[in-house]
């Protein structure tokens, strides 16, 4: 089955199906596979889709081998009563990468909407293509990120990790150059359950704002940044290897659940960065 294809700005394409009852899984993973890798993020948009979570993560499986968490193969992403962190929170997520604190950095993530909050209740998933944000910097704040190391230490139900990582890296297995960055929490944005011990090395004073600033604007220009509205039924798929991403506040007990799947690379990917992890 060959779906509907349309570009989405500034990066990744939607597909949608030409023929009403289409089944997502008749979707060709090879096929799907190249255009994540060409273009950062697909949205799988009308599509049959998953009954359940264990439907879920046997479609995933197509996809190459599942990163296990201690919670198992799929993290129900819902906001929950007194949480304990962010993730489970209705706060802003900064942006990240996945993976950053475990052993082994997945290559996808997989997002699946089982209930969508309305678009005036916010909860977008944001998106930040990195190689964008390096091809359209100026030659002068490339060299400014590329003297920054970041130093990351997170503490949660799932971990206690700390990972050391330069801002500008490489492509695992392309090569080309990316941006490995855990934004700070912002200020102004409201109590921030858990954040994690962030601490940034190799310039100091106001070349270290600057770089904070710069980077930032870079990450959230509308040239390189994406935020997903939700639709129930939408399965993303993301190249973790070249975006950071995070989420956007929503309202409180907002209709908003997404499950997610992190799938490995072939070969799986040990975390080249990681310091200690328990």
């Amino acid at each position: 089955m060959k779906p509907n294809t349309t570009p989405i700005n500034p990066f990744g394409v939607l597909l949608q199906p030409n023929r009403p009852d289409s089944d997502i899984r008749d979707l060709d993973v090879d096929m799907l596979r190249e255009l994540v890798w060409r273009e950062h993020l697909i949205v799988l948009r009308g599509f049959r889709t998953f009954d359940g979570a264990e439907d879920l993560s046997e479609y995933c499986a197509r996809w190459g081998e599942i990163s296990v968490w201690p919670f198992g193969k799929v993290l129900e992403l819902v906001e929950r009563n007194n949480p304990e962190d962010h993730i489970f929170d209705n706060n802003y997520v900064p942006l990240h990468w996945d993976g950053m604190y475990r052993p082994q950095v997945p290559e996808f993530q997989l997002f699946h909407c089982v209930r969508a909050p309305l678009a005036s209740q916010g909860g977008r998933t944001t998106f930040s293509n990195t190689v964008l944000a390096l091809d359209h910097a100026p030659a002068h704040l490339r060299t400014l990120w590329n003297k920054v190391t970041g130093s990351y230490h997170r503490k949660m139900e799932f971990y206690d990790s700390k990972t050391i990582s330069p801002i500008i890296d490489s492509h695992p297995q392309r090569g080309f150059s990316v941006i490995r960055y855990n934004e700070p929490p912002r200020k102004g944005y409201g109590q921030f359950v858990n954040p994690p011990i962030l601490e940034f090395s190799g310039v100091s004073g106001d070349e270290l704002t600057e770089f904070h600033r710069s980077l930032q604007e870079a990450l959230y220009s509308p040239d390189n940044f994406y935020a997903h509205e939700w639709h129930e039924g939408d399965l993303v798929v993301a190249d973790n290897f070249s975006l950071l991403h995070g989420r956007e506040a929503f309202e409180t007990k907002a209709p908003r659940h997404l499950r997610r799947v992190h799938v490995l690379s072939n070969p799986p990917l040990d975390n080249p960065r990681l310091v200690s992890y328990k």
